[in-house]
């Protein structure tokens, strides 16, 4: 049930940001959103200690403390929805003639009958090709990251047993440092690269910004190969460290790229593409039961170092094409359904 009530936040959170922010500034507002993401991952080990103090139940009633701080911090410091402000200014007569037309577009857009339907809707978002190969590519991409993140531990204390203890406190420190300068970098090269491909007329603004993503994915190709094949543990976690820092500038690119192609459906679109995050949990699954099967139940780090190596590699590779091609379709003319006309009513 928390994970249920939790999803419905990442929606609303990324449709909030692509209504408050501006176009050219949508891929790092994405990435310092997600930033949040590498240093929850990093404080979650201290989920260990309360358990310890305080036990299970009262380590879980401290989190539930802080949620509802959080909660509620959010509904005290957070502004109100555009539309429905404009809905009260319209019938107050406040507005210009210009800006009750945006508004009327808005509320009959998000009125209409195909907008309720949510068969409709998810229909209409991925029928234009950018889309499709985006939603590919994450995927694929979240298949690698959960892989990396669900098999890595049990990997690293096979291969250095003595380092087991270090591992956590040094993979904290990398999730939180390097996953979050990783995403905040990204974003701002993304919000770069889309300037410049307009400005040098290389494609649209969000074929550029597909570029980091591209990029990215296929540097960390190598650098999680030689984490594997590392003589040491400190030779690991420097291509760890390195790894994170190459590979995770895609999320706030490719949200941003998402929220503009999918305008008033933007809600949508981020569920869809929060539910392909999901779907992505079957990787590390699938792999496991190749590696019990493999190892014959016995724990080798021989195999395991193999089917991350190959699997994780393959799979860094195969989202820089999807990354690749999704900004290649709409450079090409793609569908002619695009929505970044709908979107710019919000700036």
């Amino acid at each position: 049930f928390m994970g249920l009530a939790c999803a419905f936040s990442t929606p609303a959170a990324y449709t909030f940001i692509a209504d408050s922010f501006p176009k050219d500034k949508a891929s790092f507002a994405s990435s310092l959103l997600g930033s949040g993401v590498y240093l929850g991952g990093a404080l979650s080990s201290l989920s260990i200690l309360l358990d310890k103090e305080f036990g299970w139940q009262g380590a879980l009633q401290i989190i539930a403390v802080f949620g509802l701080v959080s909660a509620a911090t959010s509904f005290v410091l957070l502004p109100d929805d555009s539309k429905e402000k404009g809905m009260e200014d319209n019938s107050a007569g406040t507005l210009t003639v210009e800006d009750n037309n945006s508004v009327q577009n808005d509320i009959s857009s998000s009125s209409s009958p195909a907008s309720t339907s949510l068969l409709s809707d998810a229909k209409e978002i991925i029928s234009t090709e950018r889309i499709q190969w985006l939603f590919f590519a994450s995927f694929v991409r979240f298949c690698s990251g959960l892989c990396i993140g669900v098999w890595s531990a049990p990997y690293f204390r096979l291969a250095f047993p003595d380092d087991s203890s270090s591992y956590a406190v040094v993979n904290a420190f990398i999730v939180s440092i390097c996953g979050v300068s990783s995403g905040l970098l990204g974003g701002t090269l993304a919000d770069l690269a889309g300037a410049k491909s307009v400005e040098n007329s290389y494609g649209d603004e969000n074929a550029g910004r597909l570029f980091i993503p591209v990029v990215g994915s296929l540097l960390a190709v190598p650098a999680w190969w030689f984490c594997l094949h590392a003589d040491s543990f400190q030779g690991a976690m420097i291509w760890l460290a390195i790894e994170y820092l190459v590979a995770e500038c895609w999320f706030g690119p490719v949200v941003a790229v998402l929220q503009s192609n999918a305008g008033s459906k933007g809600g949508t679109a981020q569920g869809m593409f929060t539910l392909a995050g999901a779907l992505g949990n079957f990787a590390p699954a699938g792999l496991g039961l190749l590696y019990g099967t493999l190892n014959e139940g016995t724990d080798d780090s021989q195999v395991l170092s193999s089917l991350l190596g190959y699997g994780v590699c393959l799979g860094y590779f195969t989202s820089a094409i999807g990354f690749a091609l999704s900004a290649q379709a709409g450079n090409s003319g793609g569908n002619p359904q695009s929505y970044d006309v709908d979107i710019s009513k919000n700036e």
